[in-house]
């Protein structure tokens, strides 16, 4: 018998990335409809606007039921680490009900940017998912190999320790027991390079390495920090004498122990911003130089690309109200709203609405499995989500006539937001610039 070499084969073609899920699962909506009835009953539009009168930022009754009683604060963090073990789906169908009410509660702040930041430094991936550094401190399985394997210089366990303070925060956190805010300012755009205002100031000498469980003390100023005001922790990125840090300041002592923070003037009184000093505040550093910039960028990635579904919410109540307001109104003896001039801005509201939620739902997936093309749906999201959200507030106020230019409605506060979020974690300009980086499209010739 004649041997014959087998026929080539073709290599197979690699396969080709799942498409993101854009539809609302059952339990999604489950808890959808379990978020916007309490926010119906707690927090209608004239109670924000009573609490704006008041001089009230936050509703702390409320953020107490969303955090503690219904355990919304935990959504992202995993059960190993004291969460609720869900995921950035269920954090985006949160932020949509709390954008439908314009909410003043530090969820997106400290539910999502400020958690993500704390999980990137125990190591916690997208689904709960565990890398280097350990998340959960005490005894290792491969402690050897580590130490065999370990830096030059670099002291036995040294990573464990901040790897137990972001542990510890973290758990704080998604309990609802304290509020933690990343202190950057709100217009800081995930995959930038975020100049260090804070210098990280230890007794050791400058070519030292600041030893992970060594408090150290923070010096310098960063503004226009978002619920700052609200922090029991706040999360500083630093330059220390080991390089890029991230340390944990206790807010909880502010005025006392070289940590002030004083309110500034905002365009949304419900998202209300602060500027954060530091004198020689002593703090917990819970990542280094190694973790700190990750972190920091995972944290705005995730906080943008969430923040595109809160845009979702607040259009679609603009949306929602603009309709109902036209159908009410009369105007020649017929509904204004069946002008075919106002039925077709309306009907533009709607076409753009579909398309960001897509995008929204794009992104919120995305960061959910941790797909590798995260940060291009992220930069798409926020693009298109930002100037929806502020067309269907600006229409919303225009089509309410004159009602809707007094403070007694609530659409200024719509409007408010909405151009308030279209700046804050990149503007939709920034968001194009990096998406035409990340699919490497060149700009056109000048």
């Amino acid at each position: 018998m004649t041997h014959q070499d087998p026929a080539p084969t073709s290599p197979r073609p690699a396969a080709a990335p799942s498409a993101p899920d854009l539809l609302y699962r059952e339990h999604e909506e489950d808890l959808r409809s379990a978020v916007r009835a309490l926010l119906a009953d707690r927090l209608p539009p004239a109670t924000v606007l009573a609490h704006i009168d008041a001089g009230r930022a936050y509703d702390a009754g409320l953020w107490q039921i969303l955090a503690t009683d219904l355990g919304l604060a935990g959504l992202l963090v995993p059960d190993a680490l004291g969460g609720q073990g869900a995921g950035a789906r269920e954090a985006a169908v949160v932020l949509e009900e709390l954008g439908r009410a314009v909410a003043p509660v530090p969820y997106l702040t400290s539910a999502v940017i400020a958690t993500e930041a704390l999980l990137a430094c125990v190591g916690s991936g997208p689904g709960g998912a565990t890398h280097e550094p350990a998340a959960v401190p005490g005894p290792r399985a491969d402690a050897t190999p580590r130490a065999a394997t370990r830096p030059a210089g670099r002291p036995e366990n040294a990573e464990e320790p901040e790897a137990a303070v972001a542990a510890e925060l973290l758990a704080a956190l998604a309990t609802g027991e304290r509020i933690g805010v990343l202190a950057v300012p709100l217009s800081s755009a995930p995959g930038t390079p975020h100049p260090t205002a804070v210098r990280a100031v230890t007794a050791a000498c400058a070519d030292t390495a600041v030893r992970a469980d060594a408090r150290a003390a923070l010096t310098g100023e960063v503004t226009s920090v978002a619920d700052a005001l609200a922090a029991d922790v706040l999360l500083v990125p630093a330059r220390g004498p080991a390089g890029a840090g991230l340390y944990a300041v206790d807010a909880g002592a502010a005025g006392s122990s070289g940590l002030r923070v004083e309110p500034t003037t905002a365009l949304d009184p419900t998202r209300p911003l602060a500027r954060v000093g530091l004198d020689g505040a002593p703090a917990r550093r819970v990542a280094g130089p190694a973790t700190a910039d990750a972190a920091i960028g995972r944290a705005l990635r995730a906080g943008a690309g969430l923040l595109a579904s809160e845009q979702i919410g607040l259009a679609e109540w603009c949306l929602a109200e603009t309709v109902r307001h036209t159908g009410e109104r009369h105007q020649f003896g017929r509904p204004v709203g069946s002008f075919q001039a106002l039925k077709h801005r309306m009907a533009r509201i709607w076409l753009d609405l579909v398309s960001a939620r897509a995008a929204a739902r794009a992104a919120a997936d995305a960061l959910a499995t941790g797909a590798p093309d995260a940060p291009v749906a992220v930069a798409v999201a926020q693009a298109h989500a930002a100037r929806v959200a502020v067309h269907a507030a600006q229409e919303c106020v225009q089509l309410h006539g004159g009602i809707g230019m007094t403070w007694e409605h609530p659409a200024h506060l719509y409007l408010k937001r909405a151009k308030s979020d279209e700046i804050a974690l990149g503007t939709p300009g920034r968001h194009q610039e990096a998406l035409a980086d990340l699919v490497d499209l060149p700009a056109p010739p000048a």
